[in-house]
């Protein structure tokens, strides 16, 4: 697991003076286009106030970061597009999937705002640790800081803790993760005008055989909706097999819904 070399900053800094240094940081980190895509163009770090002008490709725009399969079939491109803004809320287990499958295919993601988000979890899902950078407490600049992010990390997920992000802030980020073909993936908020939604709550559990049994899968049902695509929804599973959590398709035999689990515990 990678952290973001940050250093304590005093409490006498301003604030505009704490995001200088975090952009200072961001620029010793190898960038995203430092790799052999030749697609990608050229990050240099802005001013985060600063217009970044739309300068993404047709190529760019197709490009896509890989979700879990049951979840893929929901999606028009079959993955979170590039360049593109959107909102998960629901199961945890759904974030984390994403998480686990955009680093297990060798991409960088950072998660900003969720002190809370099991990284065991995600180890379980396959992610990549090495991979994933945390912020876990922004103190008021979360929005700011995956601004930043957005210049040279491929998947940026923002915890808002509740919070309305005003609509001319959120044009400014979209704006700049529509240049850097990155993914901003928005939580526990609102955030106007995002292009994905995806939805998710638990529908049954598997394993359990007449109230006895080992829990070994939950069943959640998805839905996506976005923009140029109607609401899609999907029952999927969640399943432990050989030390391992794999997402599947839901078997024919019926789950075993939270109340009978319930009355079973």
């Amino acid at each position: 697991m990678s952290e973001l070399p940050l250093t304590p900053v005093p409490d006498a800094l301003s604030k505009a003076e704490k995001l200088d240094q975090l952009r200072r940081k961001m620029a010793a980190i190898p960038a995203r286009s430092d790799s052999t895509d030749p697609a990608m163009p050229a990050v240099m770090l802005r001013s985060v106030d600063e217009p970044t002008p739309i300068v993404a490709t047709a190529q760019t725009a197709l490009r896509t970061l890989p979700v879990p399969a049951p979840i893929a079939d929901l999606l028009p491109r079959g993955g979170l597009a590039r360049g593109t803004v959107a909102s998960v809320a629901g199961a945890t287990s759904v974030l984390v999937g994403l998480l686990a499958s955009v680093t297990a295919s060798g991409s960088h993601a950072a998660v900003i705002g969720m002190p809370d988000l099991s990284l065991l979890a995600a180890i379980e899902q396959g992610a990549d640790l090495s991979k994933i950078a945390l912020v876990p407490t922004p103190k008021g600049t979360a929005v700011e800081v995956a601004a930043i992010l957005l210049d040279g990390i491929d998947l940026v997920i923002l915890g808002l803790s509740g919070a309305a992000v005003p609509p001319s802030r959120a044009r400014a980020v979209v704006a700049r993760a529509r240049s850097k073909g990155a993914v901003l993936l928005v939580v526990d908020g609102s955030w106007d005008g995002v292009d994905l939604r995806i939805e998710s709550q638990v529908a049954g559990y598997t394993g359990l055989d007449d109230r006895r049994g080992r829990v070994t899968g939950v069943q959640l049902d998805v839905a996506a909706a976005g923009k140029g695509f109607q609401r899609r929804t999907r029952r999927m599973e969640l399943r432990s097999d050989s030390g391992s959590v794999a997402w599947r398709t839901v078997p024919t035999v019926p789950a075993t819904d939270a109340a009978t689990l319930r009355a079973a515990l």
